[in-house]
């Protein structure tokens, strides 16, 4: 049975359909503007050169190229047996608040970068740092949702981290409490490891009783660590940042959101961990400071042998497929055009 290293990646053979769509659009728009000169009938024996079927050799080698490429990247295994392999590490749930108000501005300057992107930057440093550690992801504003199981995959989290949007959740609110929850619930059953949830928030509008549930977490011996993003004098929320459109309340007056840094120090110390200001230059370095107090503990995880990696055959596949589109001109086959396939020469 075949296996993927980095199976987040085989998302982006979506773009196929997508550029085949494209270039049916685009070839029927281009039927579309020589009509307007006349009839293909007559207009087509005018162009001898531009082959019909061609074009569509064309992409259709482009096409197959790319989903070898995407394949490489996938990394496929095949053929070889799996082995187990011993680490040392702790499992880490990240909380991440993806709310209406990360939107705004994570610093004093309204048009600076938003909470959210900064958010991204610190935890996409983070994974860097947890080596042999496993990592899972949640999603939070008016309710939490689990977006990636805990997995040693740290490229699918890098993946999953970079299209968190707003959007994702659609009930509008800070729902800290739910997200503990959700990732106390999330962790392996296995007793010997050490948990920890690393909550990024900008702490504002929570629901739900937060503090209580990192307390639970911190009984059942799990570390809640919190990072707080945002300034504390407040920023508007952007609805469209290029024209300056901002959310405003029913007075028509813009609706600020600060950072509440009181409550996010709270939450920590029930559950037992530290807050960082994610403005502070140190912030990556004194969450990992954090985590490393929790002893690590061993586990098993899956390798394979190197006779297993197939992406080697697909790497064939793609070069020898990018080729033939070099030597695959648009243009007719001189020789081919005095055969006839389809009529029988008129006696």
């Amino acid at each position: 049975m075949m296996s993927f290293a980095y199976p987040g990646l085989l998302y982006l053979l979506l773009l196929i359909p997508v550029i085949a769509g494209l270039f049916v659009w685009a070839q029927l728009a281009r039927r579309a503007k020589l009509r307007r000169f006349g009839r293909l009938e007559v207009l087509e024996p005018l162009m001898p050169d531009a082959s019909k079927y061609k074009p569509w050799i064309k992409i259709s080698l482009q096409l197959l190229a790319i989903a070898a490429l995407v394949v490489v990247l996938a990394r496929p295994r095949y053929g070889g047996k799996e082995e187990m392999e011993q680490g040392r590490g702790i499992e880490v749930m990240i909380a991440f608040d993806v709310s209406r108000s990360m939107l705004a501005s994570s610093n004093d300057d309204p048009a600076g970068i938003s909470r959210l992107q900064r958010a991204k930057h610190i935890l996409e440093k983070l994974i860097d740092k947890l080596d042999n550690d496993k990592v899972g992801l949640i999603v939070f504003a008016g309710e939490a949702y689990t977006q990636l199981p805990v997995t040693g995959d740290f490229m699918s989290a890098k993946m999953y981290l970079n299209s968190l949007t707003p959007d994702m959740v659609p009930t509008q609110g800070t729902a800290i409490g739910q997200a503990i929850s959700m990732a106390i619930n999330g962790f392996s059953p296995n007793d010997d490891m050490r948990k920890a949830i690393v909550i990024i928030t900008d702490g504002e509008n929570h629901e739900g009783d937060a503090i209580d549930m990192a307390r639970q977490a911190k009984d059942r011996g799990i570390q809640v660590d919190v990072i707080g993003v945002g300034s504390g004098k407040g920023a508007p929320i952007p609805l469209n940042a290029k024209k300056g459109e901002f959310l405003k309340d029913a007075s028509g007056q813009p609706v600020t959101t600060a950072l509440d840094e009181q409550m996010a120090r709270e939450i920590a110390k029930a559950g037992g961990g530290e807050y960082v200001n994610g403005s502070s230059s140190s912030a990556v370095n004194d969450l990992c400071d954090a985590l490393d107090k929790l002893e690590k503990a061993d586990f098993e995880k899956v390798a394979y042998k190197a006779s297993a990696e197939q992406f080697p055959l697909f790497a064939w596949i793609a070069l020898a497929l990018i080729l033939a589109d070099v030597f695959v001109l648009d243009r007719k086959i001189g020789w081919l055009k005095k055969i006839n396939f389809f009529t029988k020469e008129k006696k």
